[in-house]
Order: C-alpha cells, then structure tokens, then sequence
C-alpha cells in the first residue's frame, strides 16, 4: 500500500486546522483589544463628564445664598455627591492605565480642592479660586491629553 496520498492528506489536513486557528485566534485579539478601546472611551467619558458636571454643581451652590457655613458646606458636598463622580472614579481606576489614573486623580484632587474651598465660603471669582481653577484646567487638559494617546486619538492642540 503506498501511504504518501494518506500522509499527504493528513498534513495537509493539519495544516489548514492550524491556520484556521491562528486566524481565528488572531480576529479573537482583535476583538478583544477593540472591546478593551471602547470600554476605556466609555469609561473616560463618563469620568470627565462627572468632573465637569461636578464642577458646575459647586460653582452653582457657592452662587447661591446659604444661611450659614454649615448650609454651604453641606450644599457643596452633596452637589458632588450627586454628580457620580465617586461611581465614575473607581471605574476609572480600575480600567484605565497608570498614567492616565494619576492624571485623572490628580484632576479629582483639583476638584475637591475647589470644592473645599467653596465649603469654606471662598466666593466665586475671588483670590481664592482663581488658582484653584487654574489648577483644576491644567490638570484635566493634561488628563485629557493622556487619554486621548491612550485611545489613539491624538492631541487636539487647542488647550
């Protein structure tokens, strides 16, 4: 009996099993690095947006009349309660990359900063937080900056 056609048919059967695995394990990563991308872009906008709509809420409460510190402060606390932000941050924590974490908590810190202060009864516009704003921008430009290199997007070069 000659065995090559038999042995030939088994390598050739061999071969295209292997090479349909490996493009099936390749369109897999794919797949999975794609999910990973629009999960981060998800994540990264739900963060940013909490920031900035918890910026508004406190800039709203200090522009507001309180009858006392307690009131005021109370008020700003709860605005940022409210916004998500705490939800959003752990999310950003535990799916972000290292650098783009520390950005963002360091815009975090930015915002309660002002928020502390708003607490304490600084006033919209003052010597008190025109450098806490400052800060605050600098610190989300450079956060969102990080992520749009991490997302691929590029810089914007407008802020």
């Amino acid at each position: 009996m000659d065995w090559m056609p038999l042995l030939s048919t088994i390598v050739g059967a061999v071969i295209g099993i292997g090479a349909t695995l490996a493009a099936d394990r390749s369109r897999w990563r794919r797949e999975e690095r794609r999910q990973a991308l629009e999960l981060r872009r998800e994540v990264y906008t739900q963060f940013v947006s909490a920031l900035k709509d918890a910026g508004e809420e406190i800039r709203a409460v200090a522009l507001g009349d309180h009858g006392s510190g307690a009131d005021r402060d109370a008020a700003v606390r709860e605005a940022v309660r409210g916004t998500g932000l705490y939800t959003a941050s752990e999310r950003l924590w535990l799916v972000g990359p290292p650098q783009v974490v520390a950005a963002g908590n360091e815009a975090f810190h930015c915002l309660r900063r002002l928020r502390d202060a708003y607490a304490r009864g600084a006033a919209v516009g003052s010597a008190v937080d025109a450098p806490l704003i400052a800060e605050r921008r600098t610190a989300m430009a450079a956060m969102r900056g990080l992520m749009r290199e991490d997302l691929g997007t590029g810089p914007l070069g407008i802020e």
